[in-house]
Parts: C-alpha cells; structure tokens; sequence
C-alpha cells in the first residue's frame, strides 16, 4: 500500500516538473539572439546606417504608373479574381506575368548555383520544432497559417525547413562551409501590418522567395554575412535595378538575429527605396535551438553557424522591373539577362 502511495507521488511529481518545465521552455524561447557589438545601437529604423548605394535611378519625361496599374494594363495579374478564390492578398499571376515571375525565379537560382549554392526543394509545411528552432515561435505565431489538427505550419520563408536540415546532428568540419539556395512559396498573415501597403503587391498573404541558407563555423558568421549579401546584390546588378544596403540597428533586427543588411531597391511610384532583402547571421543562437552541432580540430563538439537571406523576393523584384522599366506607350522593356528566360522576348506590351 505504501509503495503504491510512492507511485502515485512520483507521478504527481513528475507532471508538476513537466508543468514547470513547459513554463521554463516558453520563457527561454521568448528570449531574443544578442546583438553583435558591431551593430549600431537604436530603437528603430531611425538608427539605420546606409552603407552603400549602387544604381542611376531612372528618369522619365513622362507621368509614371504604379506596379499594380500596370500589371492591370498589360493583364500580368489578375487582384480581383485572387480576392474572389481566396481572399485580398493573394493575387493570381497571368500569363506573361506568370511567365516573368518563373523567368525570375530560374535565374535567382542559377546565378546563385554559379556561386556555389547547392539547390534544394524543401517542404512548404513544417511541424512546430522546425518553427521553434529558427526562432519564428513563440514570438510570431500570430503571423503563421496553422494547421492545427495536422500539427503543421505553412513556412513563412524556406529558411526554417532548410535551416532544419542539420537539427540533431554532428557535421563533419570539412564539410563546411554548407551553402543552400531554395525556392518556396511563402504564408504569413501579416497581423501586424493592418493597413500598410494593402494595395498591389507590396505586402502578399501569399509570395515567392529564393532563399539562401549558409552553415558555417561560428567564427566565420559576418565573413559569410557579407558575402551572402553580396549575393544578393547582384541579382540586382544583373537586372541594373537601383538599390542600397542598410546595417539594421539592434531595435529593428529580426529575433533570431545578430547582425542584418537589408537590401532595398528603388521603387519610383513611391520615390524611395523599399525592402527586398534581407540577410542576417544567427550565430550560434539557431544552432543551440536545433542541437546542430560538428568537431572541430580539438575534437571539440561545438555548436555550428547559421545565416539566412532573401536572394531575392521575387514578387518585390518583379514591382521593381515593372516600375523602372516603364515605357511611356505602357510597355515593359525586358532586362537582357531575363531575355533567354522570356523566349528571347524584348518587351512586354498589351498585345
């Protein structure tokens, strides 16, 4: 009778220490990565330091459009029957608008191949440990699409299945640095942008990414960052789209990171420059989440590198083609690196 009474205690105990636990876990997850000493200290997008502009912005002797008029015009997407299917934010590409987007993503994945990506295709949904691990939960659930019954989330960026790849293991140190590019559709409910950019493209439910991933030795994070970066920039320098290069400051990086360079291009309608990339080195924050770990040359077992980086979002590169490449008939040139993805097509016109 006494030995049941134990028993019955231990499992008492045993479910009030898994209580306590969940709490701990939840408290640690909600603590961000810590800045690097290199990143300039502010609370907001105030503090940004522009490092870098490349690029003539175009001049027009002619009243311009916006991207969303003239993908209207020339039937490259179709806002209404999107809302219609699924709702605002999800709009449906036609023809050569499809065509543009698909051109667009080949040649963000070749170049980065020539770079030395390794191309992979990763999942769109990921269970909740893939989420934790790259640092989207707790903090940004409100943003995700849930499956709940399935315990599945759709990806908000291809870089929480790819960054999962090395979850729980030991990776061999020659085998570093890992470099992966990958191209996914990406969900986020934007729940806290009520009311920013709800026209056009700017903000989708519903986008396309080419994503870069790089594991590395810790040691060799903003090495890599710069170089990630560089990657991404010369999409741009192909398509000869204006840009600059931003060093986020501490209260405007993302949770997981330790150091961001956003990218943004030049949008004429607007008349400034908006986000189109953004890369970040993680240190070892991600890493210690996954238990993605390798040996070093003192048969150390230490904990890996993680970085991440548009390269680049596509929806946002297609607006910036659209808008700088305007003509004043309302054609579209087609930037010549994209001609041999567009069946050698010179313009993009209403006919």
């Amino acid at each position: 009778e006494k030995m049941q009474s134990v028993s019955a205690k231990i499992k008492e105990i045993d479910n009030e220490n898994n209580k306590i636990k969940d709490e701990i876990d939840a408290l640690i997850l909600g603590i961000p990565n810590i800045p690097h000493v290199s990143v300039p200290v502010g609370k907001d997008e105030t503090s940004n330091i522009v490092v870098r502009e490349w690029g003539k912005k175009p001049e027009f002797n002619f009243s311009i459009l916006g991207h969303t008029e003239i993908a209207e015009k020339l039937n490259l997407l179709d806002f209404k029957i999107g809302s219609l299917i699924s709702g605002s934010g999800f709009p449906v590409y036609v023809d050569l608008g499809a065509k543009l987007e698909r051109s667009l993503i080949n040649f963000m994945l070749d170049s980065h191949i020539d770079n030395g990506y390794r191309e992979t295709f990763p999942p769109f949904m990921v269970n909740r440990k893939s989420m934790e691990t790259t640092g989207q939960l707790p903090k940004f659930l409100d943003d995700m699409y849930e499956l709940p019954k399935d315990e599945l989330f759709s990806i908000p960026t291809a870089e929480v299945p790819v960054t999962n790849y090395y979850r729980d293991e030991v990776v061999k140190e020659e085998s570093l640095p890992i470099k992966f590019a990958a191209y996914s559709a990406c969900f986020r409910k934007e729940a806290g942008s009520y009311g920013k950019d709800t026209k056009g493209m700017m903000r989708q439910h519903q986008f396309y990414k080419v994503e870069l991933v790089s594991i590395v030795e810790p040691d060799q994070c903003l090495k890599e960052l710069d170089r990630m970066t560089n990657c991404a920039t010369k999409i741009l320098d192909f398509l000869k789209l204006p840009y600059r290069k931003i060093v986020l400051c501490s209260g405007d990086m993302g949770f997981s990171a330790e150091k961001t360079i956003d990218i943004e291009v030049w949008i004429p309608s607007e008349n400034k420059y908006r986000e189109i990339s953004s890369c970040s080195s993680c240190g070892s924050f991600q890493a210690r989440r996954m238990k993605a770990r390798y040996k070093n040359d003192k048969k150390e077992t230490v904990f890996l590198g993680t970085l991440n980086g548009s390269g680049l979002a596509v929806g946002r590169t297609l607006i910036a083609i659209l808008e700088n490449y305007q003509q004043e008939d309302g054609s579209i040139v087609v930037p010549n690196v994209l001609k041999p993805y567009m069946n050698n097509l010179d313009k993009i016109t209403k006919n």
